[in-house]
């Protein structure tokens, strides 16, 4: 399927899990590593604006990657959206990019070639990347609390 109509299908299901959170969505108009912005505004459970920026992966299957020019981009989130050919098994799984960068680092994929060019990637996550992620699978409860805990303000 074509790269653009997978990120189209995993955007929509980002924004589907998090609407059901109870959040709002927004979408920037240029692409500067931020796909969408998540926030909470008018709700009793708020008593100011709280945000934060994702960058989404979108995979029909799977995939994982970490790529170091996220590390810029201040509170970003990195939403991995996998399973896309079947909107009943899609799962969304959502790190900080220090997260990632520590699945990576304890994979050894920071001292690789692909990693010193800025990025590593597989298309095939082993097992033991999907147990690293496991403590990451968002749900419409834990998508709230990521957005808009207080101490994830820096």
């Amino acid at each position: 399927m074509d790269t653009q109509i997978v990120e189209l299908i995993g955007k929509q299901s980002l924004t589907a899990q998090l609407l059901r959170a109870g959040l709002e969505v927004a979408i920037p108009i240029r692409d500067r590593g931020i796909d969408l912005i998540a926030y909470a505004d008018i709700d009793r459970r708020v008593t100011r604006f709280m945000s934060r920026p994702i960058q989404m992966k979108a995979a029909m299957r799977r995939s994982f990657s970490v790529n170091a020019k996220y590390e810029r981009v201040r509170d970003l989130l990195i939403a991995y959206v996998w399973e896309l050919h079947d909107p009943s098994q899609t799962v969304i799984y959502c790190l900080t990019y220090q997260e990632a960068l520590s699945i990576a680092k304890h994979l050894g994929w920071t001292r690789t070639a692909s990693w010193k060019r800025g990025a590593y990637s597989t298309s095939q996550p082993s097992a033991e990347i999907v147990s690293l992620l496991r403590p990451h699978l968002m749900t419409p409860d834990s998508w709230w609390q990521k957005i808009t805990d207080s101490r994830n303000d820096t």
